[in-house]
C-alpha cells in the first residue's frame, strides 16, 4: 500500500495536482508502521509531522496564493534558504542525539534525512522551486538506508521518487519561468 500511494502521490506532486495531498495523508500513515516495526524512529516519527504538513499543504496550495487564490510556484529567497538550511543542521544535531539515547537504527543518517524531507516538504507546501533539490539529496541518502535496513521495497520505492524529484524540479522550473513571464 505504501508504495502504491507513495508513487501515486509524487507523481501528482510534479503534476502540481492538488489531490497529491489526501493520498499523501494515505501513505504517510501506511509507512509510519513500517518505519517503526524497522526502528527508524525518526523516519516513523516524520510521518506523523507530514500529515499535519499535508494538511497544512493542502490548505496553502488551495488558499495561499495572492488573494487566497491557489499558490503558484516561486522561487525560495536566499534569507529563507539560509534559515532552512540551519534549521535542517539543528534539528539534524539535536534528533541525532535522542535517537542514539532511545537505541535507534543508524541513528545520523536517520536525522539527517528526517531533516532534510522536513526542510523540503516546509518548501513543497508553499510550491518553491528549491524543494525538488532537496528531496533529490534525501532520496540520495535513503536508497543506501533503506537497503541497508533490507527494506529493498522502500529502497525501489525512493529510486523511483528520485527520479521523479528530477523530474518535477525540470517540471516546475519550467511551470515558474512560464509564470514569470507572464507576470
Amino acid at each position: 500500500m505504501s508504495f502504491i500511494t507513495g508513487l501515486i502521490c509524487v507523481w501528482l506532486v510534479v503534476r502540481q495536482n492538488i489531490w497529491n495531498f489526501p493520498i499523501g495523508l494515505v501513505n504517510v500513515a501506511t509507512f509510519f508502521f513500517v518505519f517503526f516495526q524497522s526502528r527508524l524512529y525518526a523516519d516513523a516519527g516524520l510521518q506523523i509531522v507530514y500529515f499535519v504538513l499535508g494538511v497544512m499543504g493542502w490548505y496553502l496550495w488551495l488558499y495561499g496564493g495572492e488573494d487566497r487564490k491557489r499558490l503558484r510556484v516561486t522561487r525560495t529567497k536566499t534569507g529563507e534558504l539560509v534559515a532552512v538550511g540551519l534549521a535542517v543542521l539543528v534539528l539534524t544535531v539535536s534528533l541525532w542525539r535522542l535517537l542514539q539515547y532511545f537505541g535507534g537504527s543508524a541513528s545520523f543518517v536517520d536525522a539527517l534525512t528526517t531533516s532534510i524531507s522536513l526542510g523540503a516538504q516546509w518548501l513543497l507546501n508553499r510550491k518553491l522551486l528549491e524543494n525538488w533539490i532537496l528531496w533529490i539529496v534525501a532520496d540520495v541518502i535513503y536508497i543506501p538506508l533503506y537497503i541497508y535496513k533490507d527494506l529493498y521495497l522502500t529502497a525501489i520505492l525512493y529510486a523511483v521518487f528520485l527520479g521523479l524529484a528530477i523530474m518535477g524540479l525540470y517540471k516546475w522550473h519550467e511551470s515558474w519561468r512560464v509564470e514569470a513571464q507572464t507576470a
